[in-house]
């Protein structure tokens, strides 16, 4: 490619380049949230006892919750797996939110952060990944 570009490549390419960095780093911050969340319950569960109490769920949970969430957070990385990865983590996210429903927490902090994650999780898909962009042309 010549080292000169006209200018009616630049507006093209820029923002372009702006929203892959920015899909990189939101779905680096949703990475980064999960593996905090699956290490914690794989290696320190009674942090999070009283909130597993509180929804419902039994401490041995975390053995199994734990690698899931690992698992989810490495598929959604690695770029060609990415779009099983989210899927898997709006699931996840979707059952959080679905457990604090349940107890009639709605709006509560967890529920916030899910579905924020969630949002985080798309976002940064569709931004880093021009085969989203196709399906769903937002950005022109």
């Amino acid at each position: 490619m010549s080292q000169t570009m006209s200018q009616h490549q630049v507006p093209e390419t820029m923002p372009l380049q702006v929203a892959r960095w920015a899909g990189r780093i939101m779905s680096a911050f949703v990475v980064s949230a999960l593996v905090a969340d699956g290490t914690i319950q794989l290696f320190t569960p009674a942090q999070i006892a009283s909130m597993l109490q509180e929804t419902g769920f039994a401490m041995d949970l975390t053995q199994v919750v734990g690698p899931i969430i690992l698992a989810c957070a490495i598929l959604y990385a690695i770029p060609a797996t990415a779009v099983l990865g989210a899927i898997l983590v709006t699931g996840f996210l979707g059952g959080a939110i679905c457990a604090h429903v349940r107890i009639g927490e709605l709006g509560s902090p967890p529920e916030i952060i899910s579905l924020l994650l969630g949002a985080m999780t798309w976002g940064g898909l569709y931004l880093r990944d021009p085969r989203i962009r196709a399906i769903l042309p937002l950005i022109h």
